[in-house]
């Protein structure tokens, strides 16, 4: 399932570098972004699962790997899979 960011989008936001063990819980359960709001994970160590259960994909992130392009509304989590350091670009 390879994706962009739609042409027109400005990166607004970022969250700070999350590890294994400082990621949020609830980007570990389904969660979605605002109308709009798209997000991009960066990944700059580690392995990251990336899933959307609607579309029945998953993928693993690793810092060379293609980012994780997040839609507006999709919902979708993520789980570490190890040592991992990791943030969110979010672009509307």
């Amino acid at each position: 399932m390879k994706k962009k960011l739609p042409d027109g989008l400005a990166a607004y936001r970022r969250t700070p570098v999350f590890t294994e063990e400082t990621v949020p819980a609830g980007l570990l359960r389904d969660h979605n972004t605002k109308a709009g709001v798209w997000g991009l994970i960066h990944v700059e160590s580690g392995t990251l699962r990336y899933v959307i259960p609607s579309a029945e994909f998953s993928t693993n992130l690793e810092p060379d790997s293609e980012q994780g392009i997040v839609e507006p509304e999709g919902p979708h989590h993520i789980k570490p899979l190890g040592p991992v350091r990791f943030f969110v670009e979010f672009w509307r």
